[in-house]
């Protein structure tokens, strides 16, 4: 089963791009280049997934 997530995507003042996932509490990570972060968010996802686990926590998914 796939799920969306948005991504709100910020630039700080150090010029590193910051993304963050609303839905899943503190799913965030930064990287200098758009495509680096979003391969890192990806992963950070799927690892914020994985620990909320077995917990069945409902997240807010986008409609397609």
């Amino acid at each position: 089963m796939s799920r969306e997530f948005t991504v709100v995507i910020e630039k700080d003042e150090d010029g590193y791009f910051v993304g963050t996932v609303p839905q899943i509490h503190g799913c965030h990570t930064q990287a200098k280049s758009l495509d680096k972060l979003m391969e890192r968010i990806k992963e950070s996802v799927l690892l914020c997934l994985e620990a909320e686990g077995g917990r069945g926590r409902n997240y807010r998914s986008r409609s397609s």
